[in-house]
């Protein structure tokens, strides 16, 4: 997939705080990349045969439809506030949220939703939406949870995979935009299998093991470093869980960045298990990187 010069920035709301928190967020990233800001609700409730449009007798602002292009006009009227200058549209899409999004992931650059929605079990919908989404997406999804702040480095989870190596293209063009430092995590427990069949010792030389590691680190991220070399950038190797260890990473970086799956993944899981620790647990904005283009 390509995405072409005039993609925008995808943000998604549902009249929820957090939706207003990834607005926010959404316009300082379209502001970053001189992309315009779409606003789209994704409206479900064509699809379970409830009226429209308000009961006889009540207010013409009470139905359904109008609720839901309220929540996308006091969206995009936060982010006019905060940049009056950016082309910022909003769109009601009829259909329900993932299959609404992941389509409009499609030509987005980036698509950047809220942790969680409307409270209650809304909210616990809402966030499986946001893991249904990352998963589907043939765009980075960026998740905002925790503090947006400007400052501290991009922290991208390394484990020498695929997607691990495009989620480490993705960081240092992000450090390189933002002007800040990188921070190259790779945690690990025990050897990793490579390949379908590998069998590893029952015994082995753990300085080895941890020097094997860091060669994964290394190889995963010199090209990068080499295309750019203005970028400040920090090798960690940590013996513990990749997903503990970003999540204590995110104290302090400005953007948390993984690949949606690493290595020995289950191909039938939506995410892996350290994206998705990441995206429950974590401290600050999070991307998640399926697909390498962005």
């Amino acid at each position: 997939m390509t995405i072409n010069a005039g993609a925008p920035v995808v943000v998604g709301v549902d009249g929820s705080a957090a939706a207003l928190d990834a607005v926010r967020v959404a316009v300082r990233e379209a502001e970053y990349r001189q992309r315009p800001l779409r606003v789209v609700h994704a409206f479900i409730w064509p699809l379970t045969g409830a009226p429209l449009t308000p009961v006889p007798g009540a207010p013409v602002t009470a139905g359904l439809r109008n609720q839901a292009e309220q929540y996308v006009t006091e969206a995009v009227e936060q982010a006019r506030k905060i940049a009056p200058d950016l082309r910022i549209t909003g769109v009601v899409v009829d259909g329900a949220p993932t299959p609404v999004l992941v389509e409009e992931a499609r030509g987005a650059v980036l698509t950047v939703l809220g942790h969680r929605g409307l409270g209650g079990f809304a909210g616990l919908l809402l966030g499986s939406v946001t893991v249904q989404v990352a998963a589907r997406a043939q765009s980075p999804v960026m998740v905002v949870r925790g503090e947006a702040r400007a400052d501290g480095p991009v922290v991208v989870g390394v484990d020498g995979s695929e997607l691990s190596t495009k989620a480490v293209a993705f960081a240092f063009e992000e450090a390189d935009r933002r002007d800040a430092s990188l921070v190259a995590v790779h945690a690990w427990l025990f050897p990793t299998p490579v390949g379908p069949g590998d069998i590893l010792p029952l015994v082995y030389d753990l300085d080895a093991a941890e020097g094997e590691e860091e060669r994964t680190l290394a190889e995963s991220i010199a090209g990068f470093a080499d295309r750019y070399p203005q970028v400040p950038v920090r090798h960690r190797v940590v013996r513990g869980s990749p997903g503990r260890v970003l999540v204590e990473a995110s104290k302090r970086a400005q953007l948390v960045v993984v690949g949606a799956h690493g290595r020995g993944a289950f191909g039938g899981l939506l995410l892996g298990s350290v994206s998705h620790a990441v995206l429950h647990h974590g401290h600050s904005p999070l991307v998640i990187v399926r697909h390498g283009d962005g």
